[in-house]
């Protein structure tokens, strides 16, 4: 069994395509799980990535600030505490919202693949 404390985990940029902005940082919680992909995405103010989908399931966690979930069909905002799971195949984006950062742990099965639907 391993223990690991978020804060301790170093924060790296995470600077891709997907992202409407250069402010986001990842923290890799579990590097080397055998099953699941487990990090931390820290979203800048007003910074979200791109319609996109995952062909499996992705759960996000809130662990802080103000952020939106959105599909082709609806918008909610989403806080601390808040937890989603969104479908495999679904059309989606998320990040933060205009006047507050936010960060999220992100929960997917190894080898998941992204698939960008926005440029």
């Amino acid at each position: 069994m391993r223990v690991v404390k978020i804060s301790n985990v170093d924060k790296e940029a995470f600077d891709s395509p997907l992202f409407t902005g250069s402010d986001v940082t990842r923290q890799i919680l579990l590097p080397d799980s055998k099953e699941y992909n487990l990090n931390v995405v820290n979203f800048g103010k007003r910074v979200r990535n791109k319609f996109h989908a995952h062909d499996s399931e992705q759960i996000l966690i809130v662990t802080s600030g103000k952020g939106i979930i959105a599909t082709e069909k609806e918008e909610k905002m989403i806080t601390e505490g808040d937890v989603v799971i969104i479908p495999a195949g679904e059309k989606h984006w998320h990040g933060a919202t205009e006047d507050s950062e936010f960060a999220h742990i992100y929960v997917s099965r190894l080898g998941t693949k992204l698939t960008q639907l926005e440029e």
